[in-house]
């Protein structure tokens, strides 16, 4: 996988060869199954034999591993021609002769094993290259205006990758200064530096590594994300190379207090043994995003998101989705304040390696778009930070470069590039005891597609007030549930609300939408009349016109599954009692009838017909005042109360020690500078 092994990176790697008898093998194994890649390559090359499918594999393994796949071409050549029982084989050589710019070649391998391959993840993962590769010639007609320049003032022989840009400072990481060496990959460890900088004009004297609360000189520090005011991080950290140290990569975080750095302690969300790198925090802090390989994502390493609660603890941790994630890796995720997704992927076309891709939202649909060359090569390309909507930086291993991983400047020259944010907010909002709306705090609002799928959530202020990104051009239904009152259902679209850029003369422009949510408090055995549901005369029969209503109230039980209602049906005195009985009793019947065969469990409604017993108007003259009494009702019977938590979904970690390292911004507010 590549980057993996670069960036903070080691696994408990299972074997992937055969242990055979012979001592030399046996100790490159060894080597291997400890994350050692570097010292295995040195003890394969002495071990491998010429026409040996399982050396010369196990060779290219290591390669791999150690993110030097373009050297493992000819070794997964020696084991293919050599019939390797290993199905991957014929997926990473394929992986390697693309890295080596030979498209066509890595064509024909995928096309020979898809024909007899039988290994189905393997299959998916060959099909997936196979289909990449052929897009790539759509992918070298688009058209961009970046002009990419090397960072010479940063880059060393050494590696300098994924710099941020904060309050005037460069971050990045770094082993320029030498010291113990990581035998995963046989470079030194990495630590975090930074650097004064105005855009892209570092000043080098100030350049200087993080305190030792942060930096350990046995350990790879990777990847960082900073609060926009700069005094919180969130960064990976791990792999000491040592069997009795860490194994796996995890999120840590510390905060900027009296001069300097807290004690870095991990998040919540680490999963044990799993690679957990790459984060990125929103412009307000209340999104992570961050790379992860645990189980249950697409393959290889995923893009998942996670929320910020009340309380300052990490939860909610959600899969970004195939259409993101691939068979392959994604990986270093960064959102900027134009709300597009820039990430890094071997999995999705690309010219080889890491590409650097986008990914934006319209229509309903995401379009992800290789950002092309200069920015991408077929070396690793990875780590992309905006500074201003057309500047930032990004990391490479390119021909050209001073020797490994080097940081680089881009300018994007589009004449058109104007940016359009679209953004939601309202308060959530309920009556007081005069029926005049007032702020209703901690209320969970979520807004969802037309197919109910999340995209984003949050918990209301005290003054009740919510925002969200929205895009152009899209359907979307806001809910807002709290504790003890209904959920609030709206419908909200920005279909036809597009600004034509074409008019617009600032880069960024800001759009807002507003839309208050009102809710109701859940009061046991209080009546809600239902409108419009009207029957024909002395009959029980659902018309359209109160399927339409009874919808409404379908969509009330769906989103809120703690109740149980009595659907009840009354009638004016224009007819005896016992047929005014019988007649509400059919009715009520008929309509509860019709919402279970909406889905609704039957045990969730009664029906109840009260005839003419309960009058609003007691002394009914004129159709207006029957036709009050004529009405239908519901009424809450039973109220299981669910906790509307901002916890749920929250996967946790494996870290004990982690309720109150989490609470992310509780001194933000302090004087400190740093």
């Amino acid at each position: 996988m590549k980057k993996i092994d670069r960036y903070i990176s080691i696994l408990s790697w299972l074997a992937v060869l055969a242990i055979v008898s012979c001592s030399p093998l046996k100790k490159a194994n060894k080597s291997f199954e400890a994350g050692e890649f570097s010292t295995a390559i040195h003890q394969y090359k002495k071990a491998v034999k010429p026409n040996d499918p399982t050396s010369n594999y196990a060779l290219a393994e290591a390669y791999r591993q150690s993110n030097q796949l373009k050297k493992a071409e000819p070794y997964y050549k020696v084991a293919i021609d050599n019939n390797i029982a290993e199905e991957k084989a014929y997926y990473y050589y394929a992986q390697a002769l693309k890295s080596n710019g030979k498209e066509t070649e890595a064509k024909k391998i995928l096309t020979q094993y898809l024909d007899k391959g039988e290994d189905k993840d393997v299959v998916i993962w060959a099909q997936n290259e196979l289909d990449n590769l052929n897009r790539m010639e759509e992918v070298r007609s688009m058209v961009n205006y970046f002009r990419v320049k090397s960072l010479d003032e940063i880059n060393t022989p050494y590696a300098e990758y994924s710099p941020v840009y904060n309050n005037g400072y460069l971050y990045f990481t770094s082993n320029r200064d030498g010291g113990k060496t990581y035998k995963g990959t046989g470079t030194p460890f990495t630590d975090i530096y930074r650097a004064r900088t105005k855009g892209a004009k570092v000043d080098i004297e100030t350049l200087q590594a993080l305190d030792e609360n942060i930096n350990t000189s046995d350990i790879n520090e990777g990847s960082i994300t900073l609060s926009e005011n700069g005094r919180t991080m969130i960064f990976a950290k791990a792999n000491s190379g040592k069997s009795s140290g860490t194994n796996e990569v995890n999120l840590y975080f510390t905060r900027y207090r009296n001069g300097k750095w807290s004690e870095a302690r991990p998040l919540s969300i680490n999963k044990r043994d799993a690679w957990d790198s790459c984060p990125a925090l929103t412009a307000d802090g209340t999104t992570l995003y961050f790379a992860s390989n645990r189980e249950g994502g697409y393959g290889g390493i995923d893009i998942y998101t996670a929320k910020l609660n009340r309380r300052g603890r990490w939860v909610d941790v959600r899969n970004m989705g195939a259409h993101i994630n691939t068979p392959g890796n994604e990986l270093f995720p960064y959102v900027g304040g134009t709300g597009v997704l820039y990430f890094a992927s071997d999995g999705q076309p690309g010219y080889g390696g890491l590409d650097l891709f986008e990914a934006t939202r319209g229509g309903g649909k995401e379009i992800i778009k290789n950002l092309g060359e200069p920015i991408n090569s077929s070396s690793d390309d990875f780590g992309l930070y905006l500074f201003n909507p057309s500047r930032g930086f990004f990391t490479s291993n390119r021909k050209g470069g001073k020797g490994d991983d080097d940081i680089y400047t881009f300018v994007n020259d589009d004449p058109n590039l104007k940016i359009v944010n679209y953004y939601l907010s309202g308060s959530t909002l309920t009556p007081d005891e005069n029926k005049k709306l007032q702020p209703l705090p901690n209320t969970k609002v979520l807004l969802v597609d037309e197919e109910d799928g999340i995209i984003d959530e949050q918990f209301t202020e005290v003054d009740g007030r919510y925002r969200f990104r929205v895009y152009s051009e899209e359907n979307y239904y806001l809910i807002a549930e709290k504790e003890n009152y209904f959920t609030t259902r709206i419908d909200f679209s920005t279909i036809g609300k597009s600004i034509d850029k074409s008019t617009l003369t600032e880069m960024v422009t800001n759009v807002e939408f507003k839309q208050d949510l009102p809710l109701n408090q859940i009061v046991i055995e209080k009546p809600i009349v239902l409108n419009n549901i009207y029957y024909d005369l002395n009959k029980a029969n659902i018309k359209p016109a109160a399927a339409k209503e009874l919808d409404k109230l379908v969509v009330i039980m769906k989103d809120n599954p703690e109740i149980t209602i009595e659907l009840s049906s009354h009638t004016d005195v224009r007819a005896d009692h016992d047929y005014n009985m019988d007649l509400s009793q059919r009715r009520a019947e008929s309509a509860v009838n019709y919402i279970i065969s909406q889905g609704i469990e039957k045990d969730r409604i009664v029906a109840k017909g009260y005839g003419e017993t309960k009058l609003i108007v007691e002394d009914a003259e004129n159709e207006i005042e029957h036709q009050q009494n004529r009405r239908t009702e519901f009424k809450v019977i039973k109220y299981n109360a669910r906790h509307v938590d901002e916890e749920e979904g929250d996967e946790g970690g494996d870290d004990e020690d982690t309720d109150d390292t989490d609470r992310f911004f509780s001194d933000l507010d302090e004087d400190t500078e740093n």
